[in-house]
C-alpha cells in the first residue's frame, strides 16, 4: 500500500513559521508531480503548493512570497516551509502525489496547522 507520511504540523503564534514534511516511497517522488493542500473547517480542500520532478513550482495567490516548496531527491521527501503565518492559514495540509509511475492520485493522512495566539 502506497503511504505518504506528512509531519511539521502544530500550533504557531501568528508571524512564526513551520516547515511541513513528506516522505513518499522512491518510484512516487520521481515520477510525480508532488503538492501540498490544505483543507479549512467547514471548507473544500484547496491547492497550496506544487513542485514538478523537474522542479518547477506552483503556489496559490495568498501563500506566494510567504511559503516555499522544494523536494529532496536524496530523501524522497517534500518540503512547505511557511513563514510568516497567518490564523486563515489554520487548517490540516495534505501531501499529495499526482499520476506518474502510477494512474493516480495518491494521499497523506494530513497535518494540522493551527495559528493562534
Amino acid at each position: 500500500q502506497v503511504q505518504l507520511v506528512e509531519s511539521g504540523g502544530g500550533l504557531v503564534e501568528p508571524g512564526g513559521s513551520l516547515r511541513l514534511s513528506c516522505v513518499a516511497p522512491r518510484i512516487i517522488f520521481t515520477t510525480s508531480r508532488m503538492g501540498w493542500y490544505r483543507q479549512a473547517p467547514g471548507k473544500e480542500r484547496e491547492l497550496v503548493a506544487t513542485i514538478s520532478t523537474a522542479g518547477s513550482t506552483n503556489y496559490k495567490d495568498s501563500v506566494k512570497g510567504r511559503f516555499t516548496i522544494s523536494g529532496d531527491n536524496s530523501k524522497n521527501t517534500v518540503y512547505l516551509q511557511m513563514n510568516s503565518l497567518k490564523p486563515e492559514d489554520t487548517a490540516v495540509y495534505y501531501c499529495n502525489a499526482g499520476p506518474g509511475y502510477f494512474a493516480t492520485n495518491f494521499w497523506g493522512k494530513g497535518t494540522l496547522v493551527t495559528v493562534s495566539s
